[in-house]
């Protein structure tokens, strides 16, 4: 076995290097602190591993990702959502009698409790959707009791993860309606994952909903990119606190709320905001480009570049190909995406971004391809959150699997004030 070597104070210790199935590598410093007292700094985790995982693999440099071992264009051709998630979870593509079990889980659990309607009539019409999201996530494990037991496997487990995956697209279509004054709409059981979700949103007796298959197909397919990143922060947000064992409810309700931020869920929706900035302020691409490499400028190019990829975002690719088709198909007349697409054009025939391999990322496409479908941009980080939704499931079951679980307890470098004496307030 590979060791590194740490020499401190004279004395030496030799690390194990641990290999991953794709050739990462790592080293364990499980040891460290025992043995030298010392910690390890990394500011925000970008060089440190929290876990070992079987789930997702990533390779930013050549632009690849897998789920399962299964290459993401692959799954985003062929998969289902619920078979997506199937894999995600158990490790394996569902055989046809699994899917039919998993779909009926899916189906049956599809309501809310008819009493936690009324949490929505307290919520302001002005509520961020997220807000609401994360509220009524947190609110099932009070409803839905006999869904979790402190063992998490077998039966309950199952029932669990299909009534969360199904269940949260209700939430979020309910929160949707509540926010433009009108009645909730129940979902059916005759229709899939997708297109149950889009019925629950534009389903109204002034315009009923009218299938798409291309448009069911396109959300099925953002949600299916969406569903699982490795460790990123809403992830790792899961698992720290479901390692204190707490129910996956709140586990997940955590995860929505780290999911919330800007700089992570919330990017797509910068990007529409800074296209309409664009749109507003009657910027010319040419103009736009020069201030986003201008360090001085205030504008900011949202959905180029990639912490993780520094190639193409296999996500994107996939993401602009339905952009194109239903553009075509409906003929869009939207200045937004006109901008958009002339923006990535020059982009990419800029040397300042070639150079820096800033390509379109998921966000780019993702917030377009979600006002092409016509969510509204404050559903975007929602919408994440549904897709999204699987992979933290399976995160959090990898983690409970494991034997012994150990709670998350980060540490830290101290740079606080020495001791020193407390000061009556009359001598202050």
């Amino acid at each position: 076995m590979e060791h590194a070597i740490l020499t401190y104070q004279g004395k030496t210790l030799e690390l194990p290097i641990v290999e991953g199935s794709e050739e990462e590598k790592a080293i364990d410093i499980s040891s460290l602190r025992q043995a030298t007292g010392l910690i390890t700094l990394d500011v925000g985790y970008q060089n440190t591993g929290s876990c070992t995982s079987s789930i997702t693999f990533i390779d930013g440099d050549k632009g690849i990702l897998r789920y399962r071992g299964i290459p993401i264009e692959e799954l985003a051709e062929k998969a289902s959502f619920s078979e997506v998630a199937y894999l995600l979870i158990y490790g394996n593509l569902p055989t046809p009698e699994e899917q039919q079990i998993f779909s009926k889980h899916l189906t049956q659990n599809s309501m809310i409790h008819e009493e936690m309607l009324r949490f929505f009539d307290g919520f302001p019409p002005t509520a961020h959707p997220m807000a609401i999201l994360s509220t009524m996530v947190n609110a099932l494990s009070v409803y839905y009791t006999d869904y979790y037991t402190e063992d998490f496997q077998g039966d309950t487990f199952d029932l669990m993860a299909a009534s969360l995956i199904s269940r949260i697209r209700t939430i979020a279509a309910y929160s949707y309606k509540h926010s433009i004054g009108e009645p909730h709409v129940y979902p059916k059981r005759d229709l899939k994952y997708a297109s149950n979700f889009l019925y629950m949103m534009f389903e109204s007796p002034v315009n009923p909903y009218v299938p798409d298959p291309d448009i069911e197909r396109a959300l099925s397919t953002l949600l299916i990119l969406h569903a699982d990143h490795e460790q990123n922060c809403s992830t790792s947000t899961v698992r720290l606190v479901g390692s204190s064992m707490v129910n996956l409810y709140a586990s997940i309700c955590a995860g929505i709320c780290a999911l919330w931020g800007p700089l992570h869920g919330g990017a797509n929706q910068k990007v529409i905001e800074m296209l309409e900035d664009i749109r507003r302020n009657n910027l010319s691409i040419k103009d736009c480009i020069a201030s986003a490499k201008d360090k001085n400028s205030k504008f900011r190019l949202f959905g180029f570049g990639h912490r993780v990829y520094k190639n193409y975002d296999p996500r994107a690719k996939i993401l602009k190909k339905y952009c194109e088709t239903i553009f075509k198909k409906y003929n869009y007349d939207d200045p937004l995406i006109h901008i958009a697409m002339e923006l990535e054009e020059a982009a990419l025939k800029d040397d300042f971004f070639v150079e820096r391999k800033l390509y379109p990322n998921v966000d780019f496409y993702s917030g377009i391809l979600y006002r092409m479908i016509g969510i509204p941009t404050n559903m975007f980080t929602v919408m994440f959150a549904i897709g999204r939704l699987p992979g933290m499931i399976a995160q959090w079951k990898e983690m409970h699997d494991a034997v012994p679980l150990k709670i998350g307890r980060p540490r830290q470098i101290y740079t606080g004030s020495t001791i020193r004496p407390y000061v009556p307030i009359g001598q202050r």
